[in-house]
């Protein structure tokens, strides 16, 4: 059997062929693996299988490895061998060894063999064979948004080993997939061809054969005598049908898809609906679903279901027991359910359990009591009348013992434990968890999708509960930037908004992360634009949320300059160029609009504006009336300089405009990106001093010539004050993370005077259009949008305005790569020059439609259809069809 000179004995302890399921070896294997070969060769032992012998391993080998993915010492602890262990053979050692390598999934072949036997020592050699690594993926059948689903799916990447636990598992997520989308006849294949180019390597090959799509025909329910079938299809979410026309009208925007799965959480559904209506006991007598083949329909589906409805039920009487911390007048109120009410056990359930405001959660989640519970009991059933009895379980209080923060990778740890509500060593209170999550996403560092699910981890042997806060960072810095070369020279914007700055490491460029020390939470905006010689603006600003980082006071500071120049008037008169080119002070309409000739030398810096200014603000956060309410104050002041300047009432001097900001605010919505619940009102005043009052100057004889002001003395100190209120709601319609949103708005602004012949001519209201203001016309009003209106047709230099407005949003895509959501809306506005023709019922009307795209590096992006119902400027003709652009701002 062997040659004489070879000192080589063989033990075949394990042989197992490649086999799609095989994980283990069976008793059959297992005894073939003990027996020892008997060998011929001269002064070696006879192994018997009938008697096994110990022997101390001296040396262990693997081989067979092509691409090794562990190193020896890791496959010798799959095996649990290692030099020197005593081991019998034949005996369990080598089986449990050759076990342990089957466990792991990654090998088609082992085998273990005695090269070499001196006395009482063995020589192992451990021969494996790996499974086959993938190559490359090929997908068919399937569209390219399909690929990329499934391959995130299935989690199949080159280079990995392919094994029968992963095809399977691979082929029952794809038949999911192609469920889900309607696709029930879809056939899946899975193949392997070996690759030739690459040793032990082969091409997965995953071909859907989707066929036809299987929709639902029609659904007919049976036994239904008093709740109507629209009632209980309504019900059904996702299982709907078109075959009359309430249903194309109820459904027609929905899918009809019919879903295995998710037809039997609708029968669930449909039970609930009768629980909900008070009918306890009714039940689905029947069902049946087959292809509509009789109505040539053989990919469409025929849905039959049998009801029996039973009595409906009323609460006779409710009796509360195990409450001894709140009376049970309390519990009651907080319930809001009484005796004669229709038995409806889904209320009941969220009105104890479930809800914001249920009895549970109110009384004792919120105060501790994370260990309590309630369970309603029905004690008895008389006719159609049920007494409820609700036991309370109180349980102990419960601290917090740990709160953990995952996947930070933005800023400071302690920038995101300063927004907590919760503490170890505090009381556990679930309003305060919540409260948590939604100051952590009004940071705008973290995915605000993803942030609804704490892991909340309760011990009852200690009474303490450890917190879990899950965050996906998404950045949330902006950049505008554009330039090019026009017939005035440069033009271009630069703007850069860092939201994650840190002032005290401006000094310590080893904190830096990039180019910018960060991690601090505060906000660096930079903006610099130019039209070449016409118009100049640069502005820093700075924003701490924290000022000082023990307490929620922020501090704000701004600095911004501006220039822009005129025609010159001899290149006006040489180019024939007839009329002004603004619409009034503070409009510009801007440059290059048919001048002719070479605009080089068109500028005039003897005719300018030149504007300055600064600000510094300081918010605190209140606790009365409650913690959502802020009030700030900012000091700000701007210096406009005008030199032989034709578009504003006074040509030359100077304007100062030093006033005070008070804002009263409470902001309590959810997410600053897609907001869903919650409300946003503001009340402000901003207010000049007084100067008119001791100044002792005759305003009233300083009058205008030719549109004009000779002297500047009447603008030199600006005074005015201004009142804005302005209020946002938002109310979710559903329960699903992509929920359908209500939002509504009033804004009222008011520009008053001191001195009826001082009345400002800055600071009032620009209105109409798509709210955004150019650069030239900042200085002088504050820009008002009114959708399906032309921008500043409503007014240009108004007193008041009033605008009215409710959108419906529904999302599209909710990531933190973009969030995209599409919304119609209706509403009406109007503008004022003088505050005594104020009349909030005369208002112009429009409705249309638009989208919203929220990229993290370019801010909010959209585009509106609105047409306007009203005319406007005496004009007999309605505004029409108007569309709107808008970048970087919420309309």
């Amino acid at each position: 059997m062997f040659n004489k000179g070879l000192l080589f004995l063989t033990l075949i302890f394990c042989f197992v062929s490649v086999g799609m399921q095989a994980q283990d070896v069976d008793s059959t294997e297992i005894k073939n693996v003990n027996k020892a070969l008997e060998a011929n060769v001269q002064d070696l032992p006879v192994i018997s299988y009938n008697t096994s012998k110990r022997y101390e391993i001296a040396d262990l080998k693997i081989s067979g490895l092509v691409n090794p993915m562990y190193e020896d010492y890791t496959l010798f602890g799959f095996a649990q061998l290692q030099v020197g262990d005593v081991i019998e053979v034949p005996g369990p050692e080598i089986t449990n060894a050759v076990r342990r390598f089957w466990k792991q999934g990654l090998f088609s072949d082992i085998k273990i063999a005695a090269t070499k036997i001196d006395g009482n020592k063995i020589w192992l050699d451990i021969n494996l064979k790996e499974r086959p690594r993938i190559s490359d993926i090929v997908y068919t059948g399937m569209k390219k948004s399909e690929r990329q689903d499934i391959a995130a799916k299935v989690g199949m990447v080159k280079n990995l080993q392919i094994t029968p636990y992963q095809m399977d598992r691979a082929k029952t997520i794809i038949k999911k997939y192609f469920d889900e989308k309607g696709f029930n006849k879809a056939e899946i294949t899975l193949t392997e061809t070996p690759d030739l180019s690459k040793e032990n390597h082969v091409i997965l090959n995953i071909d859907v054969l989707k066929k036809n799509k299987t929709k639902v025909n029609r659904i007919e329910i049976e036994g239904n005598q008093e709740v109507s079938a629209r009632t209980l299809e309504k019900a059904m979410k996702k299982t709907r049908h078109k075959s009359n026309f309430k249903a194309w009208l109820a459904n027609f925007l929905r899918s009809t898809k019919y879903v295995p799965e998710s037809y039997e959480e609708d029968k669930e559904n449909l039970i609930s609906k009768y629980n909900e209506l008070g009918y306890r006991d009714a039940t689905i007598l029947w069902d049946t679903v087959y292809p509509a083949t009789a109505e040539g329909k053989p990919d469409k589906m025929n849905i039959e279901i049998k009801v029996e409805e039973g009595k409906q039920y009323f609460v006779k009487d409710i009796k509360w027991v195990g409450n001894t911390i709140y009376p049970t007048w309390q519990l009651q109120a907080q319930l809001n359910m009484k005796p004669g009410d229709v038995y409806n056990q889904k209320k009941l359930t969220e009105r104890l359990l479930v809800e914001d405001g249920a009895v549970m959660n109110v009384f004792y989640q919120n105060h501790g009591y994370l260990f309590s519970n309630a369970d309603p009991v029905e004690v008895n059933i008389e006719n159609d009348s049920i007494d409820l009895e609700i036991r309370i379980t109180e349980g102990p209080v419960a601290t917090i013992r740990n709160v953990t923060i995952t996947g930070n990778d933005r800023v400071y740890e302690d920038v995101v434990r300063r927004e907590l509500r919760i503490r170890p060593g505090a009381l556990y209170s679930r309003d305060d968890i919540i409260r948590s999550i939604r100051e952590v996403a009004q940071m705008g560092h973290f995915d605000p999708e993803q942030l609804s699910n704490p892991k909340i981890d309760p011990d009852p042997e200690s009474g303490t509960v450890d917190v879990g806060l899950p965050l996906v960072s998404k950045a949330n810095d902006q950049v505008e930037f554009s330039a090019g070369w026009g017939q005035t020279g440069i033009i271009g914007k630069l703007s850069l908004k860092f939201t994650n700055f840190s002032l005290k490491n401006l000094l310590n460029p080893g904190s830096y992360k990039g180019i910018i020390p960060q991690g601090e939470g505060q906000t660096l905006t930079l903006s610099a634009q130019t039209n070449a010689k016409y118009y100049q603006s640069y502005s820093v600003s700075f924003f701490d949320p924290w000022f000082g980082g023990k307490r929620p006071n922020s501090l704000s500071v701004g600095l911004y300059y501006s220039r822009q120049t005129d025609i010159n008037s001899r290149y006006l008169g040489n180019s024939g160029y007839g009329y002004g080119y603004g619409y009034g002070y503070g409009y510009g309409s801007g440059y290059g609009n048919g001048y002719g000739g070479d605009y080089s030398f068109a500028s005039d810096p003897n005719k300018s504006i030149t504007m300055i200014g600064a600000s510094i603000g300081y918010g605190k956060r209140l606790t009365w009336p409650d913690d959502y309410f802020t009030i700030q104050a900012e000091l700000s002041y701007q210096r406009y300089s005008m030199k032989d300047w034709a578009y504003f009432i006074v040509k030359d001097g100077v304007a100062n405009n030093l006033s005070l900001n008070l804002t009263l605010s409470r902001r309590s919505i959810d997410n600053p990106i897609y907001t869903r619940r919650g409300t946003d009102i503001s009340l402000s005043l901003q207010v000049t001093p007084p100067f008119s009052l001791w100044d002792g100057k005759d305003y009233a004889s300083m009058k205008l010539i030719d549109n004009y002001y000779e002297s500047s003395e009447k603008f030199k100190w600006i005074e005015y004050h201004k009142w804005k209120f302005k209020a946002k709601t938002f109310t979710s319609l559903s329960s699903a993370t992509k929920t359908p949103v209500l939002m509504t708005r009033a804004e009222y602004g008011f520009v008053g005077y001191f001195n009826k012949h001082k009345k400002s001519p800055f600071e009032t209201f620009y209105m109409g259009g798509d709210g955004m203001s150019g650069y030239s016309s900042t200085y002088a009003t504050e820009t008002i949008g009114l959708r399906g209106y032309e921008n500043g047709s409503l007014g240009t230099q108004a007193s008041a305005y009033s605008r009215l407005a409710m959108e419906l949003r529904y999302p599209l895509i909710l990531e933190p790569s973009s969030t995209i959501y599409i919304l119609g809306f209706v509403e009406a506005g109007n503008a004022w020059n003088d505050l005594s023709r104020f009349n909030p019922f005369d208002l112009k009307r429009s409705a249309g439609f638009g989208a919203r795209i929220m990229l993290p590096m370019i801010g909010l992006m959209g585009i509106d259809w609105a047409y306007g119902f009203d005319p406007i400027n005496g004009s007999r003709d309605r505004s029409g069809s108007q569309f709107h652009f808008i970048i970087g701002q919420e309309f």
